[in-house]
């Protein structure tokens, strides 16, 4: 099974990598993983001010934060897997790379948020789910 593991540090990420851990099915070398990292963009206009190369390891930075630990959990896992970061808005980054990857699974943390709370707030993967055919799993 193709999987992409859509991850963005949180205490939500966490719960989603114990859930992992805890259930037999998804662990060893049975599955491709692919866990990717959206990356905030900076403004338009910081950006248009900013040498190439200093935003390139800006967004390379920002991306180490949060997958170097998730290396860490897959290699203790002994779970193989590619490690990617995209820079855009969280929902389209990672329906647009479950669609183009042609991903069997995509499993994310959820905040649980409530219908009035995604209504006021949003949700990153309420927005996934409505523009991604690919079948998700949300851990909360």
């Amino acid at each position: 099974m193709k999987i992409l593991v859509a991850v963005d540090g949180s205490p939500y990420t966490k719960r989603m990598l114990a859930y992992l851990a805890a259930h037999d099915e998804w662990l060893g070398d049975r599955h491709q993983y692919t866990v990717l990292h959206a990356v905030p963009a900076v403004p338009p206009r910081a950006a248009a001010v900013l040498d190439k190369e200093v935003l390139k390891s800006y967004y390379n930075d920002e991306a180490d934060k949060v997958l170097k630990t998730l290396r860490t959990f897959f290699t203790k896992q002994r779970m193989q897997a590619e490690f990617v970061h995209k820079v855009g808005a969280a929902a389209d980054v990672i329906a647009g790379i479950a669609d183009k990857g042609k991903f069997d699974l995509l499993i994310m943390g959820s905040h649980g948020h409530s219908t009035l709370g995604n209504l006021v707030m949003g949700s990153v993967a309420t927005k996934v789910m409505a523009h991604t055919n690919v079948p998700t799993l949300l851990v909360r």
